[in-house]
């Protein structure tokens, strides 16, 4: 991994100092010819901590999966939505009612007892075609070059660094998301020239991990990614889709972490971005 020296010696950058944001996806990178929610919108999801933060969040997220679900520490449970919603594998305890409202509750309270930002970047597929055509940018471009620009934008603001840590999923997803990662450290994307992430980043490369490797900040995108993006997607009148309970009950939580402009508490632009818009 391409660590390196940060040029600017005057900008803290002890381990209690950096920032980590963990970035997951909803949706897909493939551009198909159907309004189809799934396949139209591709949401890339990024969740930030200093790292101090982090640390107490990973552990609140592991005692709380030690008092709900079956654990061995040599085979710790991984948080996936869809097997949760399933109650499927681990979660399979949580088909009883009173053991997944329990559960919920408390991996709400987690959630909201953490110190982290969120920002979502929702790509639509379908106008993004029809506006530019084959010169389109690709998805993961456009939506990393978007997260990227918000993430290194406030810590250079606060005058911190940090790096990024996303899932990896194999093969050409890996391959694409490193190369748009490297374009927008190398180049800069739109507005934003390069030296402001090269002086926010810490490292030249994504760092991806399989979701094996039991990171708090990777499970907890992953839970986020679907209902943030239907979120903003009803936000901004594409969908009018009643989210299900327990999503409700989440994004009542997270909406207050949602990143915002620090003087007007905007979050149009900071928290969630939807592009290209009508």
């Amino acid at each position: 991994m391409a660590e390196r020296i940060h040029p600017d010696p005057a900008r803290p950058s002890k381990f209690e100092d950096r920032y980590r944001l963990y970035l997951d996806e909803s949706g897909d990178h493939v551009y198909r010819d159907t309004d189809e929610i799934a396949h139209r919108y591709l949401c890339l999801l990024g969740c930030w901590f200093r790292n101090p933060d982090y640390l107490r969040f990973h552990e609140a997220l592991e005692d709380l999966k030690t008092r709900h679900l079956p654990h061995h520490p040599d085979e710790p449970v991984v948080l996936h939505r869809d097997d949760m919603i399933n109650a499927r594998k681990a979660f399979k305890n949580l088909r009883d009612e009173a053991a997944l409202e329990r559960f919920d509750s408390e991996l709400l309270q987690v959630i909201q007892a953490g110190d982290f930002k969120v920002v979502a970047v929702v790509i639509d597929k379908h106008e993004l075609r029809r506006a530019y055509g084959e010169t389109a940018s690709h998805p993961y471009h456009l939506g990393l070059g978007f997260l990227l620009q918000r993430f290194a934008g406030y810590l250079n603001h606060i005058n911190r660094v940090g790096d990024i840590l996303g899932e990896s999923r194999g093969g050409k997803e890996d391959r694409l998301l490193k190369e748009s990662y490297t374009r927008v450290f190398e180049r800069g994307v739109w507005r934003t020239k390069a030296q402001a992430f090269q002086s926010a980043l810490t490292s030249r490369e994504l760092k991806l991990k399989p979701k094996g490797a039991n990171i708090a900040g990777l499970q907890l995108a992953d839970l986020l990614g679907h209902p943030v993006k239907h979120w903003v997607l009803n936000h901004y009148g594409h969908t009018v889709v009643e989210p299900a309970p327990f999503a409700q009950r989440l994004m009542g939580v997270v909406e207050k972490k949602l990143n915002r402009q620090l003087y007007d508490d905007r979050v149009e632009g900071y928290g969630m971005v939807l592009f290209p818009r009508k």
